[in-house]
């Protein structure tokens, strides 16, 4: 199947979506990677293609996303720095507002020995990353439907941000009308997301893309800067 194709075949399948109810996280099976698995080498040249280019990984999306990329959803090159700090051999990596999985899809494309997870509240958004998981064929990338604060952060190494708060005060940017948004969810999101990264032991990892910083705890030491300061990498003391 040509890459345009399988662009084509995602979209259309997007619309055949059901209720499903919020997912739990998958189980510890889901890690059990055989070692040397290789995906089929059409599958490896789609990939070589979606994970080049912006512009070719967004040509997955339904036109209405693809409006949105730029603004929602990480650029290839940022989410692949991100990952490289965050990858560890046999460590899970939470990605909190997922959205249409880019960066779970391109962390789990390039470091195939960490496990990526993806938690979203939007169904369609959720949707859409699940069929583009299918078709990358990436078995390290797991997606789960539903709100951060459903989510046990005990269940994961290190974590992601890429400030899927914000549009909670900035509206006019918002990606669509499905969920509540509201000051009072940003700042109690906000500090969910406090309390639950001040949980975590020393050693845990943390990647923050255009954030302001009001969810990291003080004990998270700045290890690195990239991308005029928008993409900054912590380690917990």
């Amino acid at each position: 199947m040509s890459y345009h194709n399988v662009a084509a075949a995602i979209a259309i399948d997007l619309y055949k979506m059901k209720d499903y109810p919020f997912s739990s996280l998958p189980s510890a099976s889901a890690d059990q990677i055989k070692q040397g698995i290789i995906a089929p080498s059409e599958n490896n040249l789609v990939n070589k293609l979606l994970f080049s280019d912006d512009t070719e990984f967004d040509w997955l999306y339904p036109k209405h996303f693809q409006l949105l990329s730029l603004k929602h959803f990480t650029p290839l090159s940022i989410a692949q720095k991100a990952a490289e700090f965050l990858s560890l051999p046999n460590t899970r990596v939470l990605d909190i507002g997922s959205g249409a999985g880019k960066f779970c899809l391109t962390a789990g494309y390039h470091f195939r020995e960490t496990f990526f997870y993806g938690v979203e509240q939007r169904h369609e958004l959720h949707h859409l990353a699940e069929n583009i998981k299918r078709y990358t064929d990436l078995p390290n990338v797991n997606f789960i439907y539903g709100n951060v604060t459903q989510i046990n952060f005990k269940e994961f190494d290190h974590f992601y941000f890429y400030n899927s708060f914000y549009e909670n005060i900035d509206q006019i940017n918002k990606i669509d009308d499905t969920i509540e948004l509201s000051e009072g969810l940003y700042n109690y999101y906000t500090q969910y997301l406090y309390t639950a990264l001040s949980a975590k032991p020393s050693g845990t990892r943390l990647v923050t893309f255009h954030s302001l910083e009001q969810e990291i705890p003080p004990e998270y030491r700045l290890a690195d800067v990239s991308y005029d300061t928008l993409l900054k990498m912590w380690i917990k003391e």
